[in-house]
């Protein structure tokens, strides 16, 4: 590790650097936008080193979830600046920002991985990465009869926070009505007698539509809420899929998805995630988990 440099100031970002982290982004083939940044900082904490000039060279940032859950993403270096072990100090920050007893999750490049394992990270499960051009899908109808979808409105939203806790296995009212607020559409499929089965959402970013959180009862909600939320968008599609859903990703492979990496969900402080009830069949971003 190269020699530490006493110029480099850590510090919390603000508003005023998302114009730099969009950038530092951007240096590293990561797509991070405004609005992207602007939900991390309202739920979380971002954490950067700065030159003296001020410019942004290192970033981490952390989400704080109910039931002593918290996510760990946007750990980013840039290239002219690695080998100081900024990525390990600021991602020690954000693990001492919350308590011990806080389960705290990531989803590891290749990269960092060799560095959240030696600062005590495990890995427990997976998420599968899809993409897909939109004029590239080819989905089957998919909602019943006894189903109906449609907009998620704000006399919805305790339903959805219940089904979304028990997908992620930890609360998450914060997160949840910054992404609804950020996102592009907003869905829940509602059965025959008026329950919620299902909710999911979808961001517009600068490269794909990214399709997420999807919540839903069974794969066949899930595709319902997938070609409910791909409707008129004629970009690139993503969706990022648990370990656990094979059927749901078998039918995305059908329906023109390629799936382009599989990379680890690691945890610090505990042994395995908060249990989940297996509803969760799209993450709403790595960042998140």
């Amino acid at each position: 590790m190269k020699n530490y440099q006493a110029n480099f100031q850590m510090s919390i970002c603000s508003n005023e650097d998302i114009p730099q982290l969009v950038a530092l982004s951007s240096s590293v083939g990561w797509d991070y936008d405004e609005r992207e940044i602007k939900t991390v900082m309202s739920v979380g904490t971002i954490y950067c080193y700065k030159v003296e000039s001020g410019t942004i060279i290192s970033s981490a940032a952390i989400t704080p979830y109910e039931d002593k859950l918290a996510s760990i993403g946007m750990v980013i270096v840039h290239e002219q600046y690695r080998g100081y072990g900024l990525g390990k100090t600021l991602t020690e920050a954000c693990v001492q920002s919350v308590a011990d007893d806080v389960t705290v999750m990531l989803i590891a490049t290749e990269d960092g991985y060799p560095l959240y394992e030696k600062l005590g990270f495990q890995p427990v499960t997976s998420v599968h990465k899809f993409l897909c051009e939109r004029n590239r899908l080819h989905l089957t109808p998919t909602p019943s009869y006894e189903e109906s979808i449609v907009p998620l409105y704000d006399h919805d939203f305790q339903d959805v926070y219940e089904l979304d806790k028990g997908a992620i296995g930890a609360g998450r009212e914060a997160f949840l009505k910054a992404r609804i607020h950020q996102a592009t559409e907003a869905v829940v499929v509602r059965g025959v007698e008026g329950n919620i089965l299902g909710y999911g959402l979808c961001v517009d970013g600068p490269v794909n539509r990214i399709l997420g959180p999807i919540v839903a009862m069974n794969d066949q909600i899930a595709a319902s809420l997938i070609q409910q939320l791909s409707l008129g968008y004629e970009g690139k599609l993503r969706i990022d899929v648990p370990d656990r859903q094979a059927e749901f990703m078998k039918y995305l492979e059908q329906a023109g998805f390629d799936k382009v990496s599989q990379p680890p969900v690691m945890i610090l402080h505990s042994s395995e995630l908060p249990r989940r009830n297996q509803t969760l069949f799209g993450i709403a971003a790595q960042i998140f988990g």
